[in-house]
């Protein structure tokens, strides 16, 4: 009888363990997409501020543009509504962020000795996907807005009208954010 009711105590501990990994878990990917949001809000901004400068959207679609701000304040702001606080924030190339957290609440009391002041630490990476597509025109840059390219955002066609803002493309239209598919770890 003690040694099921010890078992049953181990299964605790471990669910215990469990739940605490899965709320870093949490945490970080739920600051990794901030960060990543963030980011895109910035350069959906940079695209708006250089619309009748077709030549550079290409340039803005993949993230390489300047002027772009820190967006780990984002990162900061999820992981503390995930009860977590971030220990590395940064760039993953040009679109995308990594975030690692780690729980604010340690995983408890429990029959394994050392784990109570334990705290689950999680890593996620949110990337941007630009979702749009355009031919730049021949010859001299766009004077005006009838000279100003198509955007196929996946089968959606923009005519971008600078005078008509409502009617420009939103950052979800130009771009994607979602998780990184996590990569194995064989060792």
């Amino acid at each position: 009888m003690g040694g099921l009711l010890f078992l049953a105590f181990a299964y605790f501990a471990v669910g215990q363990a469990a739940a605490n990994r899965n709320d870093a878990q949490t945490a970080a990917d739920a600051a990794a997409l901030a960060a990543a949001q963030e980011t895109r809000a910035q350069l959906t901004g940079a695209w708006l501020e250089n619309l009748l400068d077709p030549a550079r959207w290409r340039e803005i679609l993949e993230g390489d543009t300047t002027g772009l701000g820190s967006t780990c304040w984002r990162a900061d702001l999820l992981a503390a509504r995930n009860d977590a606080h971030v220990l590395r924030c940064g760039p993953d190339g040009p679109l995308g962020y990594t975030v690692e957290v780690e729980t604010d609440q340690p995983v408890g009391d429990s029959i394994v000795p050392g784990t109570e002041d334990k705290r689950s630490r999680a890593t996620a990476t949110a990337v941007i996907e630009p979702r749009c597509s355009f031919d730049l025109p021949d010859g001299e840059p766009a004077d005006e807005e009838e000279d100003l390219p198509f955007l196929d955002c996946d089968g959606e066609i923009w005519k971008p009208d600078p005078a008509d803002r409502a009617g420009l493309p939103d950052a979800e239209d130009l771009f994607d954010v979602h998780l990184a598919r996590p990569t194995a770890n064989d060792e």
